[in-house]
């Protein structure tokens, strides 16, 4: 009776053993098949997921921004603070204000100032996006006062979308909609909605 209790135990300790080592293979081979390659399909959609979510920031105090178009200085930005955002498809800067804005011309001197709350730079685009309370002054004393601007270095104009009123030393006008030189010596304004002559 003892031996058989013996042979007993030894089976049951051996089952029990056996219980604990099978999900050591078991873990093994799903850990295998998950590490397994890929095909180049496969791995170019993982790529491609990865690159699509992937965003990339940095951030600076005190900023000072300067654009060159032909060699020249063509435009210089300061603001308070800048977040840049890049991913695949974007890559752009926002500045936190106040922002202050300089045009110069082809002689290096100042030919239009800006003023804002906000502004943000579209790198692809080669866009300035200025925000809230834009206010615009040329060296011919003109003025633009907006909520919303946009200088394009491609095309070396701004535009607006919104309501803008503009002063110039003889007549001011008001409307939505804006398309014009940087000097406001030119501009278009869609739907006008007031004129009035200064003396």
């Amino acid at each position: 009776m003892h031996s058989s209790y013996r042979v007993w135990a030894m089976q049951a300790t051996a089952f029990l053993a056996l219980r604990k080592l099978l999900p050591v293979p078991v873990i093994s081979l799903l850990l295998f098949g998950a590490c397994a390659d890929l095909s180049e399909y496969d791995a170019q959609q993982v790529r491609s997921s990865l690159n699509d979510s992937l965003v990339f920031t940095t951030e600076s105090w005190d900023v000072e921004m300067m654009l060159m178009q032909e060699g020249r200085a063509r435009m210089r930005l300061e603001g308070s603070y800048a977040v840049g955002y890049r991913t695949r498809d974007r890559k752009e800067t926002h500045i936190a204000g106040p922002v202050y804005v300089q045009l110069f011309d082809s002689l290096g001197s100042v030919e239009t100032e800006a003023w804002s709350n906000r502004a943000v730079y579209k790198e692809r685009s080669s866009e300035f996006e200025l925000f809230d309370s834009v206010s615009v002054r040329t060296n011919t004393d003109r003025q633009l006062f907006s909520d919303y601007l946009m200088w394009s270095q491609k095309t070396d104009s701004i535009s607006s979308y919104r309501f803008v009123t503009i002063i110039t030393p003889t007549d001011s006008i008001t409307g939505r909609g804006f398309y014009g030189l940087t000097d406001l010596s030119e501009y278009t304004i869609p739907e006008p909605g007031g004129r009035s002559r200064l003396q």
